[in-house]
C-alpha cells in the first residue's frame, strides 16, 4: 500500500472603575458603556472558540511505495479539493510520518494522511491531530494475495521471506537481518514487531534492523539479498507485479499480523469545527466520485472514505504500548 490555529482574541474593556468615578448625571451613559462592553465580549467569545479558519489548505502525504511518483499522482487532488472547498489547496509529499506530525503540531500542515499508529501518536502524544475519516480498501485474500470484492476498513501486515529461504518460522528470524519501515509504521514495524515478540523474538535485540522508505523498497531489498525478511503491508506484491512478474514465486509469507484499522486522514487539532466537517465531507464526496476515486486509488489504493470515531483506534494504542512507543 498502502499523509495554523489563528485564534481571535477578544478585547477586554474594564469599565467598572469609570462607573464608580462617574458623576450622578453620567450614570446612564456609564451603564450603556458597560452594557455595550458586555455585548461585545459575548459576541467575540464564539469567534474565539471557533478555531482556525483556513484561507489555504495544506495537505501532506508520505509515500508507502513508489515514492518518486506519488507527488505527481497526488497533484490532481489539489484541484478536486479546491473545487469542493472553495479555497486553494496545496498538496506536498514528506519523507517521514514524524515530519508530518511535527508540521501539524507547528501549524505548517493542516491535513495529514496518517497510518493508524502515527495518528495515535499525533492525537494522543502531540495533541496535533484530530480524526476526519478512515480509508476503505478492498480486502486481500490471504492465500493468493489478490484483492477481494469486499470493501473493508482494516488491513494486515505480513512478514515475507524469499521462497527458497531456510527460515521456516518466525522463531527462525532470531539473529537474522530484518527490513523495517519507520518505528511508528503500523504495517512496517509495530504489528510485524508484535508477531516477532509473540514468537519470543525481540524485534530490537534479536534481529538486525534495516530501515527502508517505502514497502516496495523493502521487498526489492529482500529480492536482492540485502535482508532476510521484511515486514510490509498485505499484499504489496500485487502492486509490484508489473515490474516483478515472478514476485509471488520468488517470495513467501511467513506470518500475518492481526487486523489493523485502515489509514486515517487527520486534521490539525485547532481547526474550526465547521471546517472540519466541510473537509470531511469533501474527502467522502471525492471517494464517491469516479474521477476522485481514480486519484485516491493512484495515491494510496484507497477506494473511498468513511466517517469514523477515535475509539476504533484503541487496539492500535495497545499495540503501540506493547512495542514501547510513546
Amino acid at each position: 500500500m498502502k499523509k495554523i490555529t489563528v485564534l481571535s482574541l477578544s478585547m477586554v474593556v474594564a469599565a467598572g472603575a469609570l462607573v464608580g468615578c462617574a458623576k450622578k448625571d453620567e450614570t446612564p451613559a456609564a451603564s450603556s458603556t458597560a452594557a455595550a462592553t458586555a455585548a461585545a465580549t459575548a459576541t467575540a467569545t464564539p469567534a474565539a472558540a471557533a478555531g482556525f479558519i483556513p484561507k489555504e489548505l495544506k495537505v501532506q502525504f508520505v509515500p508507502s511505495q513508489n515514492a518518486e511518483t506519488l507527488e505527481a499522482k497526488a497533484k490532481p487532488l489539489e484541484k478536486l479539493l479546491t473545487d469542493k472547498l472553495g479555497i486553494p489547496v496545496k498538496v506536498s509529499v514528506s519523507t517521514d510520518y514524524n515530519v508530518v506530525i511535527e508540521a501539524m503540531s507547528s501549524k505548517q500542515v493542516d491535513v495529514g494522511f496518517l497510518p493508524p499508529s502515527n495518528y495515535v501518536v499525533a492525537h494522543d502524544n502531540r495533541k496535533a491531530a484530530d480524526l476526519l475519516v478512515q480509508a476503505q480498501r478492498f480486502g486481500v485474500d490471504d492465500a493468493t494475495g489478490k484483492p477481494t470484492t469486499e470493501l473493508v476498513d482494516f488491513y494486515k501486515s505480513m512478514i515475507v521471506v524469499k521462497a527458497d529461504s531456510p527460515i521456516k518460522s518466525v522463531a527462525d528470524l532470531k539473529g537474522k537481518k530484518m527490513g523495517w519501515q519507520g518505528v511508528t509504521s503500523a504495517a512496517g514495524y509495530v504489528y510485524p514487531g508484535l508477531v516477532l515478540k509473540q514468537a519470543g523474538v525481540d524485534p530490537v535485540k534479536d534481529v538486525t534492523g534495516v530501515q527502508f522508505q517505502g514497502h516496495d523498497k523493502a521487498v526489492i531489498a529482500l529480492l536482492n539479498g540485502q535482508v532476510d525478511a521484511v515486514g510490509v503491508f498485505q499484499d504489496i506484491r500485487t502492486n509490484m507485479l508489473k515490474d516483478y512478474p515472478d514476485i509471488f514465486k520468488q517470495t513467501k509469507v511467513l506470518a500475518f499480523s492481526d487486523k489493523i484499522p485502515n489509514d486515517t486522514i487527520a486534521v490539525r487539532s485547532d481547526m474550526d469545527a465547521a471546517w472540519k466537517k466541510k473537509i470531511q465531507d469533501a474527502f467522502i464526496a471525492i471517494g464517491n466520485d469516479p474521477e476522485g476515486k481514480k486519484v485516491i486509488i493512484d495515491v494510496y489504493t484507497h477506494q473511498g472514505y468513511v466517517a469514523t470515531t477515535d475509539d476504533k483506534f484503541n487496539i492500535v494504542r495497545e499495540a503501540n504500548k506493547a512495542m514501547g512507543l510513546k
